[in-house]
């Protein structure tokens, strides 16, 4: 678990890197309710297939994660749930398009801290619980904030609460969590990543196949933190990129879920 101090020395690493982005076109299709007793943005209809989207810092409500979430419902023939784990605090999206200096009051230390592994990690097992006793099959996927998380929804003393997980940029992702997991894994990192580092990757691809699970591990090239779910159109490499993990996710489902 990790200490508080080292959240606050995360969650200032992750600064930059997570708030690097660009809002994309498009109107989610989905609606909300509530899972568990977190809100929840949910799309799609299948009655036995569920995703659990684990978001990254501009929370639940970001348009670009709804529209991912649209995505794996249509292509992956899923019911898709992004809940809010950040207890309604939610990142203005147009801090996307400024320089880190006009961020005004935003503290991202402070909210990482509210928003800690301890404080969270309930209500992520209670959202994926209820999917559990709902859908016959279930996938995880967490972006930057929510890549530790799957891997606890996946960790082999879980017993098959998820069946497959799969993370872009994984953040706070520990090497003790990684050993632990015991599902189906699914790893798209950008080769810029200064949260999971080179280090971390070479554990992960040294370790992963020795734990009887299948592994997926998807490296994009001259790419950087955060482009699974913030893509600049103006960068094609990126966009490309974009798709490309969008399209490895809803294949990696399409295995394990149908």
């Amino acid at each position: 678990m990790h200490s508080v101090n080292t959240i606050l020395q995360e969650g200032s690493n992750m600064s930059d890197c997570c708030t690097k982005g660009f809002k994309w076109d498009g109107e989610p299709k989905g609606h909300e309710m509530t899972l568990s007793d977190n809100a929840a943005y949910v799309t799609g209809s299948n009655s036995e297939v569920a995703i659990l989207v684990i978001h990254d810092l501009f929370g639940w409500t970001f348009p670009n994660i709804r529209l991912l979430a649209d995505a794996y419902a249509e292509e992956a023939d899923a019911t898709v749930y992004v809940p809010d784990f950040f207890g309604g605090e939610v990142l203005a999206s147009d801090i996307l398009c400024k320089d880190p200096s006009e961020w005004g009051p935003l503290d991202l230390a402070s909210m990482t801290a509210r928003n800690s592994k301890v404080i969270r990690e309930p209500e992520i097992f209670a959202c994926a619980k209820a999917l559990r006793a709902q859908y016959k099959h279930i996938a995880a996927i967490g972006f930057c904030y929510g890549g530790w998380a799957v891997f606890r929804l996946g960790a082999k003393a879980n017993n098959g609460l998820v069946d497959c997980i799969s993370t872009a940029h994984p953040s706070w992702l520990t090497k003790e969590e990684i050993q632990e997991v015991g599902v189906p894994v699914q790893i798209l990192a950008p080769e810029i990543d200064p949260v999971f580092s080179p280090e971390l990757k070479e554990f992960s691809n040294r370790v992963i196949p020795s734990l009887g699970v299948d592994y997926d591990y998807q490296y994009f090239r001259g790419l950087e933190h955060a482009f699974a779910v913030r893509g600049n159109r103006a960068n094609q490499a990126e966009m490309k990129g974009l798709e490309r993990a969008k399209n490895a996710a809803v294949y990696w489902f399409k295995q394990w879920l149908h």
